[in-house]
């Protein structure tokens, strides 16, 4: 029975591929997660006999797990862009280091696992018009996208170098159950719930790309099992909208129109992201939620789930402009 190596499994995708994995394939699953504020193990409560979790950092000795591994998936990151402006050291610790380490541990290794890398559209920065693909120039524009273009490359590096299978995907913005709540979507609905200003930076047009988080565990599954080693899937549901249309949404659904507050811009802040996965759907692949029903099943989830996030909550995570806080 294959064993897959998820890092970072107790965190908002990590775990919903773990669930997924649990719920259609029979394997073993083991999760390394160090448990920092976006982990959240309420999240795997319900997995069989072949599920192990081990508590630790991408960053210690990782041998005896890679041993055992067929399969691992590298989820384990830093992932919010306002946190990387204010704390930057941490995202190059554990998206560049982390990687390096993990990598390092595979070379040393008498295994062969295949390894995803999991990136983000970030990487390649902004674009007005038109769309990357896999073969654009990186443009990061952040702490946090500078260090995952830095461990795609990486990674990729180890491919060539070492002959490690490694495969790296670049995806758009996720969204679903268990979404930590200070990202776009979960604090929009959390925070009309309570009766809260929404904040917008900017004017609210920055335009994003948008892919239920479902539809993206299903294609990096169609990368680990039929991709090419040292290659590049990008992965888009090309579900393209603005901030100001993504919160208005989010007010149809719940019958309740909120209020709008606009707040200054953060620095450095991406205008558009778009990306062209015509390579991946060559593989077989396709997304296969609508976005407007991803959304509605998004919202109630939140709406019916409210003791999951009700203690996750505090001024800092929905806080209007958190790329002013000194997060530690």
């Amino acid at each position: 029975m294959d064993t897959f190596l998820v890092t970072g499994g107790a965190g908002f995708i990590g775990s919903n591929f773990i669930n997924y994995l649990n719920d259609n394939y029979n394997c073993n699953i083991i999760n390394i997660d160090k448990l920092s504020y976006g982990s959240n193990l309420e999240n795997l409560k319900n997995l069989k006999d072949n599920y192990k979790f081990i508590k630790r950092d991408i960053n210690d000795d990782l041998s005896d797990v890679i041993n055992d591994a067929d399969y691992i998936i590298n989820f384990a990151a830093e992932s919010h862009v306002d946190r990387s402006i204010a704390n930057p050291d941490s995202f190059i610790k554990s998206n560049i280091n982390g990687v390096v380490n993990i990598l390092e541990n595979i070379r040393k290794s008498k295994n062969d696992p295949v390894m995803i890398q999991i990136g983000t559209d970030e990487e390649y920065g902004d674009i007005i018009n038109g769309s990357f693909d896999e073969r654009s120039v990186l443009k990061p524009s952040s702490p946090y996208s500078a260090s995952k273009a830095s461990s795609s490359l990486i990674a990729l590096s180890y491919y060539r170098t070492y002959g490690i299978k490694v495969i790296v995907t670049r995806t758009s913005n996720n969204f679903g159950r268990y979404q930590f709540p200070e990202k776009l979507i979960p604090k929009t609905i959390i925070r009309n719930i309570l009766d809260m200003d929404i904040p917008l930076y900017g004017s609210g047009e920055n335009k994003r790309d948008w892919i239920y988080v479902e539809d993206n565990i299903k294609a990096i599954l169609k990368v680990l099992f039929n991709g090419k080693y040292g290659e590049i899937y990008n992965i888009s549901s090309n579900n393209e909208y603005s901030n100001i249309e993504i919160v208005n949404k989010i007010f149809d659904i719940m019958n309740k129109k909120g209020r709008i507050k606009y707040v200054s811009d953060r620095p450095g802040h991406d205008v558009r992201y778009s990306i062209n996965a015509d390579k991946i759907k060559k593989l077989g692949w396709k997304p296969e939620h609508s976005f407007d029903d991803a959304l509605k099943m998004t919202v109630e989830w939140y709406l019916n789930n409210r003791s999951w996030w009700s203690g996750l909550i505090n001024d800092d995570l929905i806080s209007e402009e958190p790329w002013k806080i000194k997060w530690h």
